[in-house]
């Protein structure tokens, strides 16, 4: 009876590892494949080498030859994907590229939101804070509440903050808003601090007289435009259907009186923009910006009410995202500057060794480490979609209240303590192996409030879903055209 060698679980021995001596080490590193024939090489910091694919196989098998492959090699080497030294010399370049890229944490939470009402005059379909009609005074935040989130704020180590007013519509309680700013300047004089004041606003009810404040205070204008005049209205309802026309006229007269870097505004993808991505790119040129940002619609408030305005597969997002991608490059392409935003927040992360600020794109996670928000019943919550979910009566992620915690209880906490174990992809099934792992980030929110849990499911997730086609695709590009390149390392040279 011949021998049969029969199939073993167990490891085999320690000799059948051996390698041979060879000129170069690997360092940490990860790879995905771009398209058919390409692949990208990413290191623990984010350094990167396109290449043929096969390229892996052939480094991991020792296959590289100084010599007959020295512009390759020399690239390995440059972007720290192996080491050619026995003593590892470039480890502590790499440690101090990878400490870079973290130093986001340095100081702690910088953003601060006060959600001074809930009250709107605006009735947007796809309103992710669930908001209130106008009449209702007892949905704005007490001047009481409003100096405990601002002892707070002072309390933060990090000595740039920024205090966000939100509503609803923040203007419909200006008045507050002015009690905030007077009061938080004084504040921040004493605890040594430097400010920034943002008001986020549909700008409809915006007056001169607004203005003038703001303009004295030197305080930054965020405003909301989700097209064409006829795409605008029919996502941002308002009696009158006026939308349009006063959101346009308010950003004029903000320029024309805070100048104009100090007005920028956000669209919000519904169902029906996604038929229009180029009329969409259009608008924000025609209205004298110089960038966008394609974002898709969050899963929270009264956006989760009607599936057939605000429900649609991430598929369709990536379409239209890519066309209107497309129309910018092509904008740039004729030697004009427009950029799309959440391409070059990833672009800033694949092309410098700088961090950034944007909490949904960090790992760990933004909540708490960049953000808090104080809402206007004084409940404290880890970010703006967490008090977006709370108000749909679920408070997962309520860090406190400002009558009854205390900065210590708040962050550094037990539920801080929860969220934390899930805010790293470093550490998450699906990101710890993935290659885009250093340029994406962690959102314990969006999985929980999509999935059921922080954690979260890669395979399922639109987050990942979205981030691991956009940041492949941008690769793609680079990789087919040096002048997109070009392009894209102009958006992140004038991005901060």
């Amino acid at each position: 009876m011949p021998n049969v060698v029969r199939a073993t679980r167990k490891f085999k021995g320690a000799t059948q590892y051996v390698q041979a001596e060879t000129s170069y080490r690997l360092l940490p590193f990860r790879f995905h494949v771009v398209t058919p024939d390409r692949e990208v090489i990413v290191s623990e910091a984010g350094d990167f080498v396109l290449v043929p694919r096969g390229t892996v196989r052939r480094l991991v098998t020792r296959e590289l030859d100084r010599q007959r492959d020295s512009e390759l090699y020399a690239d390995l080497l440059a972007n720290f994907i192996l080491c050619d030294s026995a003593d590892l010399p470039l480890l502590d370049v790499l440690a101090t590229r990878y400490r870079t890229k973290k130093s986001f944490l340095d100081a702690f939470t910088a953003l601060h939101i006060f959600v001074v009402t809930l009250r709107c005059e605006h009735t947007c379909h796809y309103c992710q804070v669930s908001r209130v009609t106008a009449d209702k005074d007892a949905f704005n935040m007490s001047r009481e509440h409003l100096d405990k989130g601002i002892a707070l704020m002072m309390q933060s180590p990090n000595p740039h903050v920024t205090m966000e007013f939100q509503g609803g519509e923040a203007l419909l309680a200006f008045e507050t808003i002015v009690y905030g700013v007077e009061k938080a300047t004084a504040q921040a004089q004493l605890h040594d601090k430097q400010i920034t004041f943002v008001i986020c606003t549909n700008l409809a009810v915006l007056t001169a007289e607004m203005l003038v404040y703001c303009q004295e205070h030197n305080i930054l204008l965020s405003t909301s435009l989700d097209g064409p005049e006829s795409l605008h209205n029919a996502n941002r309802h308002r009696p009158q259907r006026n939308s349009y026309q006063l959101t346009v006229e308010g950003i004029a007269n903000a320029r024309a009186a805070l100048g104009h870097d100090r007005v920028s505004a956000l669209m919000t993808t519904s169902t029906l923009s996604l038929e229009h991505p180029i009329e969409i790119v259009d608008e924000y040129i025609r209205q004298g910006f110089n960038s966008i940002f394609l974002r898709p619609i969050s899963p929270y408030g009264f956006a989760l009410r009607s599936d057939k305005k605000n429900k649609y597969d991430t598929d369709r997002f990536l379409d239209f995202y890519k066309t209107a991608l497309a129309r910018i490059l092509d904008y740039n392409f004729q030697g004009n500057f427009f950029r799309e935003d959440y391409a070059t927040i990833i672009l800033r992360k694949i092309l410098t060794p700088f961090p950034v600020g944007y909490v949904d794109l960090q790992s760990p996670a933004g909540l708490l480490n960049s953000v808090v928000v104080f809402n206007y019943d004084g409940n404290i919550y880890a970010s703006d979609e967490a008090r977006m979910l709370a108000e749909m009566k679920n408070y997962e992620f309520l860090l406190g209240h400002l009558d009854t915690h205390s900065y210590q209880q708040i962050f550094y906490g037990k539920k801080a303590a929860q969220i934390s174990e899930v805010w790293a992809n470093e550490s998450l099934a699906g990101c710890s192996e993935c290659a885009f792992q250093s340029y994406c980030g962690a959102d314990p929110v969006l999985h929980y409030a999509t999935q059921g849990d922080m954690y979260g499911y890669r395979p399922t997730s639109v987050f990942c879903q979205k981030n691991m086609e956009i940041i492949r695709y941008l690769f793609e590009l680079m990789d087919a055209d040096p002048h997109i390149t070009r392009i894209f390392r102009s958006w992140v040279a004038d991005f901060n």
